[in-house]
């Protein structure tokens, strides 16, 4: 019997454009995904009978089950393979959908919660680990980037594509169709037949990396780097609409259109930060000078009640910077990673997101509950200066064992280069 999780056999070599296209793929999965529940409040609240704060708790347990099986994930993804636990992932994430879609209560749906969030736990430590080991180290900067901006444009197309859906077959057919593209894109990773990273591991290293701590110092201030970076743009994403409307007397156009184009420059500002980050060795300076731009710009907006046109300017420039440093961050946590680690490194450090995302919803919402709309903007600035700070104590210098594409022509540290 064909094991379809398995590698491909060596033979087989792998093309990195391609294998960049797959693993994105799934990127894109994965923030679709996160956005079909949302986009489906008011059809599940008519249909289960239930309070918004009811279908809130669902989110609070996809976020918190994201968080606590991360690092366990990112474990697995270096023991057992990267692909494996991706090709799972995807089937799972789809599964409890098409599973709620079935069957339609509030149990199922706080079941079909569960799922995603382990589901959800998967692509940051098996895409990081397989993109490690198989992009050109000269490119890893703009792959990286693709790979993030994949994940915008899936929770981008998320919000028409569920309406449209809802729109046409129901929301019960919304839920199976959705949750069918996650095993449907499985299925093309195979056909595909994408590298697992441990894979290649062995094929350059001749054996298995020794054991080595890899909760190091640097991977715990990653991780509360990524806390802060959750935090900081949660508020704006998640509250910044109502902000503006409650606090500055915005109209309700002009707050979106603030929003989307802070969201919209976000996207454009990762593919930049691509190549930036393929420039450039100190990944931490980018971080700190982009978001010390940040602070400065959203500190403007909550002080000044700004007409629409410089608002709309200084969310998108803010939103711009924002996604640059994404490539930055990512390359910052891939040098800190010991040889081998990847998956559990990202898996570490992605947890971080997760704590933001369940204190951000408390924290934004009691500041709007206690009518302080400016410290949304506020609270943000101050997140961002946090980062600026920690953002610099990251790009300290130290040794690694990770050689430059420069001084190893023959391949990265964590697996085979691929032109």
């Amino acid at each position: 019997m064909v094991d379809v999780l398995a590698a491909p056999q060596p033979n087989k070599a792998d093309n990195s454009p391609r294998t960049l296209a797959a693993i994105s793929t799934a990127h894109w999965v994965s923030h679709f995904h996160m956005f079909v529940l949302p986009m489906l409040f008011p059809f599940l609240k008519q249909q289960l009978g239930v309070s918004y704060i009811d279908l809130g708790f669902a989110l609070t347990i996809f976020a918190v089950v994201s968080g606590l099986t991360q690092a366990p994930v990112g474990y697995l993804a270096d023991h057992i393979g990267a692909r494996k636990i991706l090709l799972i992932g995807l089937t799972l994430g789809g599964s409890a959908l098409i599973m709620l879609g079935l069957h339609l209560s509030y149990p199922w749906l706080i079941a079909s919660a569960v799922l995603l969030g382990l589901a959800n736990s998967v692509y940051h430590p098996a895409d990081y680990a397989i993109l490690s080991a198989h992009m050109d180290e000269t490119r890893m900067g703009r792959a990286f980037s693709i790979h993030t901006f994949a994940g915008f444009v899936g929770g981008a197309i998320a919000p028409a594509t569920v309406a449209a859906l809802v729109t046409s077959i129901g929301g019960d057919g919304a839920l199976i169709v959705t949750g069918a593209v996650g095993p449907a894109v499985a299925l093309l990773l195979v056909v595909i037949g994408i590298p697992d990273a441990s894979a290649a591991d062995r094929a350059t290293n001749g054996a298995r990396a020794p054991k080595q701590n890899i909760i190091t110092p640097a991977l715990v201030v990653l991780t509360i780097f990524f806390t802060l970076l959750s935090l900081s743009n949660a508020g704006i994403g998640n509250f910044g609409v109502v902000a503006l409307m409650s606090g500055y007397g915005t109209s309700f156009s002009t707050a979106n259109i603030a929003l989307t184009a802070f969201l919209g420059a976000s996207a454009a500002g990762v593919l930049a930060g691509g190549f930036l980050a393929d420039h450039t060795r100190r990944h931490g300076q980018v971080a700190a000078a982009c978001f010390a731009i940040n602070a400065a710009l959203v500190l403007a907006i909550a002080v000044f009640a700004l007409p629409p046109l410089p608002l709309t300017g200084a969310m998108a420039l803010a939103g711009f910077l924002g996604g640059v440093i994404a490539p930055s961050r990512d390359m910052l946590v891939r040098n800190a990673a010991p040889p081998g680690a990847a998956g559990r490194a990202f898996g570490i450090v992605s947890t971080g997101f997760n704590i933001g995302g369940i204190i951000s919803p408390l924290l934004f919402g009691w500041i709007m509950d206690q009518n302080m709309p400016h410290w949304v903007f506020g609270t943000s600035a101050i997140f961002m200066v946090l980062t600026v700070l920690l953002a610099l104590v990251t790009d300290r210098p130290q040794e690694s064992s990770r050689p430059s594409a420069r001084s190893n022509p023959t391949g990265s540290a964590a697996g085979v280069m691929y032109s």
